[in-house]
């Protein structure tokens, strides 16, 4: 009777300590954000000008500057306008433009959209395909497919993106008349509802991070395939599909995991050259517009989306990661 209580007495403990564990992962993923949050205000307002001067450069005098600078607000202290901007954004509301008077929740949601399709397009093709290549050329280690694979992916890693996006334009826009040299939709409609907008920005945004992830996943599988477990289960009969999917396999994602979860984060929250090299609508093009007119609550609220969702990447990241790897879970 005592060792079963000390033995529910241990698993309990065991229980909260891993509640604890999680809920300081939370309170450093909050304070996170709001380190960024500061970050990101403190570095517009260090900025040289502000929005009424942008607004109204050279179409008004110094008082209607003023003016308008009382009308934002712009003249109070920076401290009063961060605290009153936090305020209101953890009642979900994150103010409205300083540029145009329209609020920053409608901007961010009409290019967020554009944003998370782009992502949402390269995730699903990079994943499947980093690992898949990754693997296979991992079990070739050494061979004329790996050296294919591995001098391709060292290529598009020694290439700019930019350099690859105006190469693709070259190619299939100039070249061949495949597909539009830019990427902006029709007046009314979505990138979704033109598909081949999409082609040269995902295969730009491809270029560098399948590369990398070719290369992590195909390391991890050389290694586990060399393991003494791997060798251990080939020597006693083992099928090689099931030593792959449950050896090697779990042993090469497990240290891909957070590194694919930046790359994520980095694709859903708007990829600055893609954008602008070919003029899409997204995300990263408005924060470079909100940035140049000093429009601080349309960075706000373009920046900490993408801090929120690259620390949840990160954290689902930690997880995967957790749950695959056994060694993690006894120790968390």
């Amino acid at each position: 009777m005592i060792l079963v209580i000390r033995a529910t007495l241990a698993t309990l403990v065991i229980r909260v300590i891993r509640v604890i564990h999680r809920l300081r992962r939370l309170g450093a993923a909050a304070a996170t954000l709001l380190v960024v949050s500061v970050l990101v205000f403190t570095a517009t307002a260090l900025a040289p000008g502000d929005a009424a001067a942008a607004r109204l450069a050279g179409r008004a005098g110094p008082e209607q500057v003023a003016a308008l600078r009382h009308q934002l607000g712009l003249d109070q202290p920076a401290w009063t306008r961060y605290l009153r901007w936090l305020w209101h954004a953890l009642h979900g509301d994150l103010g409205t433009s300083y540029a145009n008077g329209v609020p920053v929740s409608q901007l961010v949601a009409e290019r967020a959209g554009n944003s998370l399709l782009l992502g949402a397009v390269t995730a699903l093709l990079l994943v499947p395909l980093a690992v898949a290549l990754g693997l296979w050329a991992g079990l070739r280690a050494g061979r004329f497919t790996d050296r294919v694979v591995s001098l391709g992916t060292l290529a598009l890693v020694s290439l700019p993106e930019f350099v690859v996006g105006t190469l693709l334009v070259l190619l299939f826009a100039v070249g061949l008349g495949w597909l539009p040299a830019v990427s902006v939709p029709a007046a009314g409609e979505s990138p979704f509802s033109q598909p081949e907008l999409l082609v040269l920005p995902v295969l730009t945004l491809l270029s560098v991070s399948l590369a990398q992830n070719v290369r992590l996943v195909r390391s991890g599988v050389v290694e586990a395939a060399g393991s003494d477990a791997v060798l251990a289960a080939r020597l006693g009969g083992v099928p090689e599909h099931r030593v792959v999917l449950r050896r090697i396999l779990p042993a090469a994602v497990v240290p891909a995991v957070p590194v694919l979860a930046r790359y994520l984060a980095y694709l859903f929250g708007g990829t600055l050259v893609a954008e602008s090299l070919f003029g899409y609508p997204g995300l990263a093009a408005a924060l470079v517009n909100a940035t140049a007119s000093r429009d601080t609550p349309v960075v706000l609220g373009v920046a900490m989306p993408v801090a929120a969702l690259t620390v949840a990447l990160n954290l689902l990241a930690d997880a995967l990661a957790t749950a695959l790897n056994p060694a993690a879970r006894r120790t968390n």
